[in-house]
């Protein structure tokens, strides 16, 4: 199973947050396309959706920005991965149409696989992801001051 790249990138995103957790600024589109060289466009369809779900705080306007709307103890990986891919079904018999449907196991299977590969994914928290803060901190560029207040 292989997860779209709005996903990565919104679990890029709150892992990033989570990293920063202690900080009482709020966070800009820009540092998170700094950090990992992504498309402002693509951070900011991400931000909107990850607020609209209520996994962060959206601020508008010239001082605003973003940040973790609950504590990343709170926010599960298997709902944020269910939220944010249009579809986790493992095939699509219909495009082209299989001639083996009507018979056919194997999407029985490969959905079996998709429920355990989220069964693992629910037995995790953000925090749990970010329990070696130093070694991930320790991987990020660092930014100008500027984009960090």
């Amino acid at each position: 199973m292989q997860l779209t790249r709005y996903t990565d990138y919104g679990l890029r995103t709150l892992m990033y947050l989570a990293l920063h957790s202690e900080r009482e600024s709020l966070f800009r589109i820009s540092e998170i396309t700094e950090v990992f060289d992504l498309s402002a466009n693509h951070i900011s369809k991400v931000v909107h959706h990850l607020g609209k779900l209520g996994y962060l705080q959206t601020i508008r306007g010239k001082s605003g920005g973003f940040r973790l709307a609950k504590p990343a103890a709170e926010i599960n990986i298997g709902q944020v991965v269910r939220a944010l891919e249009n579809s986790l079904a493992p095939i699509d018999c219909s495009k082209p149409y299989c001639l083996f449907t009507p018979a056919c196991k194997l999407k029985g299977v490969l959905g079996d696989a998709v429920d355990a590969y989220l069964a693992v994914l629910d037995g995790y928290t953000l925090d749990m992801i970010v329990t070696n803060k130093q070694e991930l901190k320790s991987l990020l560029p660092d930014l100008s001051i500027s984009i960090l207040q």
